[in-house]
């Protein structure tokens, strides 16, 4: 549930900061008359996320064997990078972001009207919708239904208050603190994702474990312990993992920390 909660946040969070900034910028140039485009395409790609969640479910359910292996550590795999190109992406773009989307914004009302913009809206929440869907595909295959689904509801729920209070001036969140903070966080995440990727590869037959396990960490932490179930689904923790599953790990961990410590360093420089 935490990490789906987590997810939901970092992601509803994004999308919530568009549509807020989106909306003060239409009350500052009097046209809140295109509100309702803005709703519509939110609307609009909502619907379309929930469905592609619910379709890489399906799809994860209906396989067996080799084949649900395959799958999921694909699924996996996929998630990780398309995570690790959304973290390095709004690590960049999180100091601009909001007089960028002003802009946009300005000049959409005066020349384009409510398509326009229903596009820029729809545009924004379906790329968070789609990634999120994603990611707790892949979170799902370790926690039951009703975890991730309160686990999201959540996470989407202080999204929402948080872009609300944002929107209202209640609020002065610190962006570039938020996803830098969050950041590392998911990296830890993605690297599980990773290993997780390589176990099921290794079930598969596709990648050897060459060892397994290479230790068993099962007595003192097991995986099917309450605190072990929480390490797993948020940093992919195995008590009694492969040496392909570990090389997996720790070697996206630590290529992925030091580009981002380096692009912090770059940033500030």
């Amino acid at each position: 549930m935490i990490t789906s909660a987590l997810l939901a946040l970092r992601e509803g969070l994004e999308a919530a900061l568009i549509i807020s900034i989106v909306l003060g910028a239409l009350k500052r140039i009097g046209r809140s008359d295109l509100n309702r485009s803005l709703w519509v395409g939110v609307l609009s790609a909502a619907i379309i996320s929930l469905g592609a969640a619910l379709f890489l479910r399906l799809v994860d359910r209906e396989l067996e064997g080799t084949a649900e292996q395959i799958f999921e550590g694909a699924t996996f795999i996929l998630a990780a990078g398309v995570l690790t190109w959304m973290i390095f992406w709004m690590r960049r773009e999180a100091r601009s972001m909001k007089s960028r989307l002003e802009s946009n914004v300005t000049r959409i009302a005066s020349l384009k009207g409510g398509r326009a913009l229903y596009f820029l809206a729809f545009i924004a929440v379906l790329r968070e919708g789609i990634e999120l869907a994603l990611y707790l595909t892949a979170a799902s295959m370790s926690l039951s239904g009703i975890q991730t689904i309160l686990g999201t509801a959540i996470g989407l729920f202080i999204a929402c208050l948080l872009g609300y209070l944002v929107y209202s001036a209640a609020v002065r969140l610190n962006l570039q603190r938020f996803f830098q903070v969050t950041g590392i966080i998911l990296i830890l995440f993605a690297a599980g994702l990773i290993g997780h990727s390589v176990a099921e590869f290794n079930e598969a037959g596709i990648i050897p474990a060459i060892i397994n396990p290479v230790w068993n960490l099962n007595p003192v932490l097991s995986d099917n312990s309450l605190l072990g179930t929480i390490f797993s689904t948020l940093f992919g923790y195995h008590g009694s993992p492969s040496l392909t599953e570990v090389m997996g790990y720790f070697g996206y961990a630590v290529v992925a920390l030091l580009s981002f410590i380096k692009a912090r360093k770059l940033q500030t420089a």
